[in-house]
């Protein structure tokens, strides 16, 4: 699966630098600064922060929610406490769009990040057009040499790079070209299957200053509880929300006792 979105992806990209090509991009974006600083927002001393992700759809789940509306949930989910979004950007296999994420960066007022399957700079630079103040860079899909470009893109334009890492050699790559914030995801790209036991194992790894946030898997407050006693800073949820019938109730119940 992940080889067919990442060949997607390619024609994607090249399809969009023909309708606009890079240069012309650079220019829309040339005076665009990212005002919300992510790794501000979710950086909060003895207390666990919630990224909320705007998601309606998955590969491996299907359908999440039927009646999706990323103003509306984005407000919901700023009011019942998220301190960032995370807005999935991709339509084919997602169901997201580019639009959801200027959406949800217009009608609220935290930091929104641009979630997608970044292979090339270009897609950084849309992020800026689409207003996002951060962007997902994860490592299994970059070599060495295009993550220092994305992220190096992402400097430019005031956007913070969150580099998403899965296993240990990941995480000295990530760490060795200077990224200050690391995302464990504890589902395995390839096989989408989740294993909660990779932050344990990559926590004590990550240096202090970092910011560390657990994606995937995060379903219960026993799991919330648990990412905040190995010291994790932030929680990226989803799915969790998503199929919820109210997600500002389901964040209460995830976060009782935790804040």
């Amino acid at each position: 699966m992940l080889d067919d979105i990442v060949m997607t992806k390619q024609e994607e990209v090249r399809m969009a630098k023909e309708r606009l090509p890079l240069d012309d991009l650079q220019a829309h974006t040339a005076n665009y600064l990212a005002d919300r600083s992510f790794r501000k927002a979710l950086t909060k001393p003895g207390r666990l922060s919630l990224i909320a992700e705007l998601k309606r759809k998955s590969p491996s789940k299907g359908m999440l929610r039927e009646r999706f509306d990323p103003v509306s949930l984005g407000q919901t989910l700023q009011e019942a406490g998220a301190s960032a979004l995370s807005v999935l950007t991709d339509e084919t296999y997602f169901g997201g769009h580019l639009d959801f994420l200027r959406d949800a960066k217009q009608f609220t007022e935290i930091p929104v990040l641009r979630k997608d399957f970044v292979i090339d700079p270009y897609q950084v630079y849309e992020a800026a057009f689409y207003q996002a103040d951060a962007v997902l860079l994860i490592v299994r899909l970059l070599n060495e040499s295009e993550l220092i470009q994305c992220m190096q893109a992402a400097d430019r334009l005031g956007i913070e790079p969150l580099v998403e890492v899965h296993k240990e050699s990941e995480l000295k790559l990530a760490l060795s070209v200077g990224a200050h914030a690391i995302g464990i995801n504890h589902r395995d790209l390839k096989t989408f299957q989740i294993d909660l036991s990779l932050s344990e194992r990559l926590v004590p790894m990550i240096p202090p200053g970092k910011l560390i946030v657990a994606e995937s898997g995060i379903q219960t407050a026993d799991d919330v509880q648990l990412m905040k006693r190995r010291g994790v800073h932030a929680l990226l949820i989803g799915e969790a929300l998503m199929v919820a019938a109210d997600p500002a109730r389901k964040i209460r119940e995830l976060f009782a006792g935790t804040w």
